[in-house]
């Protein structure tokens, strides 16, 4: 079993370029498939997730041409079957993507549920009610699959009685070719749905307010190919902002949106980072001792809460006491166990608020990641800790990194992808 063995106390300092955005790229490839038009999709992350998504429209008949590492061709021309049950699909959480793709293309779909994460608590109800809104019925029923079918798609009015990234791109994707016009209230702004909305606009989609609380479509007959590049990966810049945090670095951030990272460039100017913005980079040193603060996650424009994990281990390195709320959510801080083994003096109370007093250290251990976020969040704790880190279950990190060992190494982190305990003795011999 692949893990990352890390030798910690270099300060990571250089340049890293930041890939495309997961979370936008699922979306985007989901509604790839709704034209029988060739669509050239460019900046896909190479990573598990991705992969899996261009598995399960291949499963089901849909061309995929993949032009090189981040570029390829989709076509939904030849989709001979709107059902996904493959087992892959149910690894990753987006494959209810692919339920809304298909039940606005073809008026029917049935997708396993999905996988992912195991985070807490993540209903996919707002996204039944906003299909059922625009007259699908919709079941779940025994072995884990969602049936969604409709003789016709009509436009509604949908208020979502909670913000949800995922329900507003899933709704978007099933109204876009619904007679008439969906108003979505309460929509999420992240800037991923802003990319999948802007997408769809270039296929022909007619949709307007996205990044806003409420966004407007007007159904369309059809949809055509287009060629499209994906937007740089908010969170993966973050958390490479945020290893130059925690290592005492200096890092820059390329080929990177600033704006989409002003509440995580807030967050460590106030814990004493220095920040420099240019057109499409960010530069974080960080040249004296941290301070606490108080982080609550919020919806985008607020604090990621796919940045918790990461700001949490910086914190725990800071001077004084900091209090970091969980408010998106519930079963977010399984990784404080893990930390503590490094030395951290955390305590989570009621599941959702974490106390962090500082430490001036942390130490090695042998560590298992319990999830994608977490996961990246612990190895940049092992790259300033004191001795060999070993990291576990590194497969929920590769879901969402692209050659992060690699890009790492770039910046003078000592960490290795190893898969045998012959290869950690060779490491720890190699880095004295």
């Amino acid at each position: 079993m692949e893990q990352y063995v890390i030798k910690g106390g270099n300060p990571l300092v250089g340049e890293v370029e930041i890939g495309g955005a997961k979370n936008a790229a699922l979306g985007i490839l989901a509604a790839a498939v709704m034209t029988d038009d060739v669509c050239l999709v460019e900046n896909i992350p190479d990573v598990r997730d991705t992969a899996v998504m261009l598995q399960a429209i291949q499963s089901i008949g849909g061309t995929v041409d993949r032009i090189d590492r981040h570029t390829a061709k989709i076509s939904g021309g030849n989709i001979v079957d709107q059902t996904i049950e493959d087992d892959y699909i149910k690894k990753i959480r987006a494959s209810y993507y692919l339920l809304g793709a298909l039940l606005g293309k073809y008026r029917k779909a049935k997708v396993a549920l999905p996988g992912g994460c195991n985070i807490g608590l993540r209903p996919i109800d707002q996204h039944l009610k906003g299909f059922r809104a625009l007259g699908a019925k919709v079941a779940v029923i025994p072995g884990g699959m969602i049936v969604a079918e409709a003789e016709r798609l009509i436009g509604a009015h949908i208020y979502m009685d909670v913000v949800s990234v995922g329900a507003t791109i899933n709704i978007m994707l099933a109204a876009v070719m619904a007679e008439g016009q969906t108003i979505i209230e309460n929509a999420a702004k992240e800037p991923h749905v802003v990319d999948v909305a802007n997408f769809l606009n270039t296929m022909g989609a007619n949709i307007k307010g996205a990044g806003t609380d409420v966004i407007r479509i007007k159904g369309v007959q059809r949809l055509h190919g287009t060629e499209y590049a994906i937007i740089p990966d908010q969170i993966e810049a973050g958390t490479f902002m945020f290893a130059a945090a925690v290592t005492k670095g200096d890092i820059t951030v390329k080929n990177v949106i600033p704006k989409h990272l002003e509440s995580i460039s807030a967050k460590l100017q106030e814990i004493g980072c220095e920040i420099e913005e240019s057109d499409d980079a960010v530069r974080v040193v960080a040249s004296k001792q941290l301070s606490h603060t108080q982080v609550k996650t919020l919806p985008y424009p607020g604090f990621p809460t796919d940045m918790q994990p990461q700001i949490t281990v910086a914190l725990g390195l800071s001077k004084g006491t900091s209090i970091v709320t969980e408010s998106i959510f519930e079963n977010r801080f399984k990784y404080v166990d893990e930390l503590t083994r490094m030395g951290a003096n955390i305590r989570v109370e009621g599941g959702s608020t974490a106390i962090v007093d500082g430490v001036t250290q942390y130490n090695g251990a042998n560590i298992t990641a319990p999830d994608l976020r977490a996961g990246a969040a612990l190895v940049i704790a092992g790259l300033a800790a004191d001795g060999i880190t070993t990291i576990d279950e590194i497969k929920y990190i590769q879901r969402g990194y692209e050659d992060f060992h690699l890009k790492l190494q770039s910046l003078g982190g000592l960490i290795e992808l190893v898969d045998s305990e012959k290869d950690i003795q060779k490491f720890k011999l190699r880095v004295g």
